[in-house]
């Protein structure tokens, strides 16, 4: 360090936030256009948080939504879903059948929207995986 004030920066937080965000609105798109009805967004309780609840047709769907900016330097978005993050969800999606009495009786899914994004914020991949986990 020379002395001299650093610049302030922008947090980390911040960026991985916003891009998680975009995430979620594009595989919110891309589900709608498949004929999906989004009935919550970043649904949470204190065990977590559900990404997106949707129907597909009477099928109650949880989908956990992964974004990557960099591919190669941290791996792909679909291999973010770890065997922890994949416990957390259904745990959490327990909570949310629980309190819910009219989605009790639903069949349930697991999918995964993944998102690639290039390097000026261009969605450069998109993979949704049913019955993912």
């Amino acid at each position: 360090m020379d002395g001299r004030p650093r610049p302030p920066r922008k947090p980390a937080a911040d960026g991985r936030r916003a891009t998680g965000l975009a995430a979620e609105r594009e595989a919110a798109r891309h589900l709608t256009a498949l004929g999906y009805r989004i009935v919550e967004r970043n649904w949470r309780c204190r065990s977590g948080e559900i990404d997106l609840i949707a129907l597909d047709g009477g099928v109650l769907v949880f989908v956990e939504v992964r974004s990557r900016r960099n591919p190669t330097r941290f791996g792909t978005a679909v291999e973010a879903i770890t065997p922890r993050k994949r416990a957390q969800v259904r745990a959490v999606a327990q909570i949310y059948l629980a309190m819910s009495p009219s989605a009790r009786d639903s069949s349930v899914r697991f999918d995964v929207v993944a998102v690639t994004f290039d390097g000026e914020g261009m969605v450069a991949e998109l993979r949704h995986l049913e019955g993912a986990f």
